[in-house]
């Protein structure tokens, strides 16, 4: 059985930030699940998300268990360690504490990775078109108390374009003009294509982060590697992770 497998971001981080983003390889779900399904509310048998959980963390060499949120699609963004207890209900996690692991799940939302050019904190977001339209990404960068300047981000694998054709009301909603905006192009039938990548680049330029990095990998298109809700609806979920290593 293979290991797991995960994409590490192209950005200029400090070195003690550490950061992936999973595949669906290397896991022991299966059926629609298979294989690294890392999330625990789709359906999946428990047991093997817990296995996935443990090979994950054995293999990326984890400094603990990823904090996993129970996500809404908001703009809720919460200080780790939350303490003990249930799983805060958020969509996004910073830390500056190292070896605490924040963790977003996806399958065509779109994650995105703060930190800090001094490497003392990180964030991680999820951000799909309502979190977009809800402003987590601005909430992330608020959360972290840094002039927003110094901060990196990585936008990771999500649903592109080509997969990602919606209605009027997605494009007012994400505060675009259809016609005009320019992350989105008419797909017909009053239907348009829209880039989240762009949207999410915008958004965290308007807020002040400048050094913008990923994009690009769609969960849509390459089924091999990426679960995709909307090509399969019923389907596992990949992580993504960041990290201040408490080594360094």
């Amino acid at each position: 059985m293979s290991a797991p497998r995960w994409i590490e971001p192209d950005w200029p981080a400090p070195g003690r930030v550490r950061a992936l983003s999973t595949t669906r390889a290397g896991g022991v779900s299966a059926g629609p699940f298979g294989a690294l399904n890392l999330a625990a509310h789709v359906g999946d048998d428990p047991a093997a998300v817990a296995a996935n959980r443990a090979r994950l963390r054995a293999a990326a060499g984890l400094p603990a268990e990823p904090a996993w949120l129970r996500q809404v699609h908001g703009a809720r963004v919460v200080r780790l360690p939350a303490g003990e207890g249930e799983a805060p209900e958020a969509d996004g996690a910073w830390t500056d504490r190292p070896g605490v692991v924040c963790a977003v799940l996806t399958a065509d939302c779109l994650p995105v990775l703060l930190c800090d050019r001094a490497g003392t904190r990180v964030a991680a977001l999820h951000a799909g078109w309502r979190g977009l339209a809800a402003g987590v990404l601005e909430a992330g960068v608020a959360a972290l108390g840094a002039e927003p300047g110094t901060l990196l981000a990585w936008l990771g694998p999500a649903i592109g374009p080509a997969g990602f054709v919606v209605g009027r009301e997605v494009v007012a909603a994400l505060g675009g003009e259809p016609g005009a905006a320019p992350w989105a192009v008419a797909a017909g039938g009053g239907r348009w294509r829209v880039d989240l990548w762009a949207v999410a680049r915008e958004r965290l330029a308007r807020a002040g982060v400048a050094e913008i990095h990923g994009g690009g990998l769609c969960t849509w298109s390459d089924a091999e590697r990426f679960y995709s809700y909307r090509r399969e609806g019923r389907t596992g979920r990949m992580a993504t992770l960041v990290w201040l290593d408490p080594a360094a």
